[in-house]
């Protein structure tokens, strides 16, 4: 029964994906997308929970502890079921309530004392879309300035969708306010729904794109480079808009600390002795998705939290 499902909700969603871009935007399409974020969600549950059923009725089999198999069996989906339901269920109200905040102190060399004490917030793969509307970034944005920010970095995967669809959802990030600026670097998914409208949109909105480039704050007499570079695969999609921490960084002061917001902390075993002193990335969702966040490590060198990566601290 397991595997029996499991491939024929992903015949079901690559059909339905299909119709999606025949209808963009209708309800058909919205209805197929919410069951395939639903899905995308609950597949490595329930993918677990089957294998986990298999391996353990083996047992009960082999060893003679059971041996009605159709009694096996009811028990078998009843698991599953029992396991997978109310983690999937968990994990939406979860999804769509208050997003968590996590506080980390790093020291930065060089820092004066005019920006002691400077607060970052890192708003990143917020996946506005389909599942996750205006009304959902509004309380965001809320809990946000309430922090009182002096610096917001928002690290890409910003939406789920091109400008055309999600332009009025995405209107509540004109509201975010730090004195030093919001600045914003593109994820992989603004290049699968048009990056150069996004950016052009985001800065519309009032954000600071950082496209391979660089900005100076200033506090007290104290300074800081902040710095964006664009997705790491953007070369793959959209050739001149490729990542460059080289032209993000070029003509930046040397003695003053560097700040990198870059999509996927990856990018820092690029940057061939720049100097950055901090990389801040999203892209792992902090191994958002089990069991594939152990996998994750052998695409990115940080899934979540700080580490040192070819001499680089990178949070994600």
């Amino acid at each position: 029964m397991g595997w029996g499902l499991l491939g024929l909700c992903f015949v079901v969603l690559l059909s339905g994906f299909r119709a999606a871009r025949r209808e963009p935007g209708g309800f058909f399409s919205r209805a197929i997308q919410w069951g395939a974020y639903v899905w995308l969600g609950a597949f490595g549950i329930f993918l677990t929970a089957v294998l986990a059923s298999d391996a353990i009725a083996g047992v009960l089999s082999l060893s003679g502890v059971v041996t009605d198999a159709h009694a096996l069996a009811q028990g078998r989906a009843a698991a599953v079921l029992g396991t997978v339901l109310p983690a999937v269920a968990f994990a939406f109200v979860t999804a769509r309530g208050r997003a968590r905040v996590e506080r980390t102190t790093v020291a930065l060399k060089d820092l004066g004392p005019g920006l002691d004490g400077l607060r970052v917030v890192q708003l990143s793969d917020v996946h506005v879309g389909p599942t996750l509307d205006g009304v959902w970034l509004q309380r965001v944005v809320d809990q946000v300035n309430a922090l009182k920010p002096d610096l917001i970095a928002v690290t890409g995967d910003l939406v789920d969708g091109s400008v055309e669809q999600l332009r009025d959802q995405v209107a509540p990030l004109s509201g975010l306010k730090a004195p030093l600026g919001v600045y914003y670097v593109t994820g992989n998914h603004e290049f699968y729904h048009g990056a150069r409208a996004w950016m052009a949109e985001v800065a519309r909105l009032g954000l600071t794109v950082l496209q391979n480039e660089h900005r100076v704050v200033e506090r007290g007499g104290a300074r800081l480079v902040v710095a964006g570079v664009s997705d790491f695969n953007a070369e793959q999609i959209d050739p001149p808009l490729a990542s460059r921490p080289d032209l993000a960084l070029a003509g930046a002061p040397p003695d003053v600390p560097r700040l990198l917001l870059a999509h996927q902390p990856r990018t820092a075993l690029s940057l061939g002795g720049l100097r950055v002193d901090l990389q801040l990335s999203g892209h792992t969702h902090g191994g958002q998705i089990f069991p594939f966040m152990f996998f994750v490590k052998l695409q990115q060198p940080v899934v979540r939290g700080l580490a040192t990566v070819a001499g680089t601290r990178v949070y994600t």
